[in-house]
């Protein structure tokens, strides 16, 4: 059920995990010290793999890490990888563990470039599979729908950047990151989104790959119209989809005249990170629990979406 409040009365697991990612993203930075051997070292040239969710988070990580100029940084979907170009390390993120594209790189790979993997369940393959793994077991989750473990994982990898050198410009520690997620998952959800018939996720950067998952999210819990773009391409022809009763989300901080442009459509503008707002992640936790209210106000298992299994094995 939804609130009137747009808060959600949905007993889900999805809404209990969720909840609990402020805990998770302050439990991640502090295992980056002992975590640090495993994960890419300044210079190194790393590609980031993993499928569906993991992928996005992927994708952000690497803009994160290239601008922070720590390192050439690539993100593919696992069944993407080029393996004619060379790594000097492939980092594989991983909630289940036994994903069948990722386990099959990690094998095609063995002996020739250093791996390592992100999971959140010890008793899986990936702990063989990849020559280093880092365990998130304390964000894994129950549900089908990632919420906690995903942004966890981007959480231990924005830390351990924090430690290696400076933030890329306009980004903000993950310290502010927690404490503003406290304030997404405590927070009534803007009412005006609660009635939208469609929304379109826009990131730059490293929100892109947020945006993508946001756009994801929506359409597995709540089965709802969402599409996703980099900030700058959406008025080469997405925006013509904005109208009176659909919405542009924008992650991080809005270009020049895109509100602007928004308007002229009557369309809603959502854009509450950047300078003044959410940290982009917190954001992305208020999109998770709109899923979940949708979800409920449909009718829908948002912890068992139609379709889709805990983990794809071929």
């Amino acid at each position: 059920m939804t609130a009137t409040d747009g808060s959600s009365t949905d007993s889900s697991l999805t809404a209990e995990e969720l909840a609990t990612q402020p805990a998770c993203w302050r439990r991640a930075a502090a295992l980056v010290e002992t975590s640090a051997a495993a994960l890419p070292r300044v210079g190194e040239r790393v590609a980031v793999v993993g499928c569906g969710t993991s992928w996005f988070m992927a994708q952000s990580y690497a803009a994160l890490r290239e601008g922070a100029g720590l390192g050439e940084t690539d993100a593919f979907a696992a069944s993407e990888f080029p393996y004619g170009r060379r790594y000097d390390r492939v980092l594989a993120i991983t909630r289940s563990g036994t994903t069948t594209e990722v386990l099959a790189l990690l094998e095609r790979l063995r002996g020739s470039v250093p791996s390592t993997a992100i999971t959140g369940d010890p008793a899986t393959p990936v702990m063989s599979a990849a020559d280093r793994v880092v365990v998130l077991d304390f964000a894994d989750e129950r549900s089908v729908v990632q919420t906690r473990f995903a942004t966890t994982a981007l959480a231990l990898l924005r830390a351990h950047l924090e430690s290696q050198g400076p933030a890329a410009p306009g980004v903000g520690t993950l310290a502010q990151a927690a404490a503003d997620a406290e304030r997404a998952v405590a927070e009534p959800l803007p009412p005006t989104v609660l009635t939208v018939d469609q929304i379109s996720f826009l990131g730059s950067g490293w929100t892109n790959g947020l945006a993508l998952e946001a756009g994801l999210k929506m359409r597995e819990a709540a089965r709802f119209w969402t599409e996703a773009y980099p900030a700058m391409e959406y008025r080469h022809g997405p925006i013509a989809i904005a109208a009176p009763g659909r919405a542009t989300w924008m992650f991080g901080s809005l270009p020049a005249g895109l509100a602007e442009d928004v308007a002229r459509t009557g369309g809603l503008l959502v854009a509450d990170s950047g300078t003044s707002g959410l940290d982009p992640m917190a954001d992305l936790v208020r999109v998770q629990r709109l899923a979940v209210a949708l979800a409920a106000a449909r009718g829908l298992d948002p912890d068992n979406p139609r379709s889709l299994t805990r983990s794809v094995q071929l």
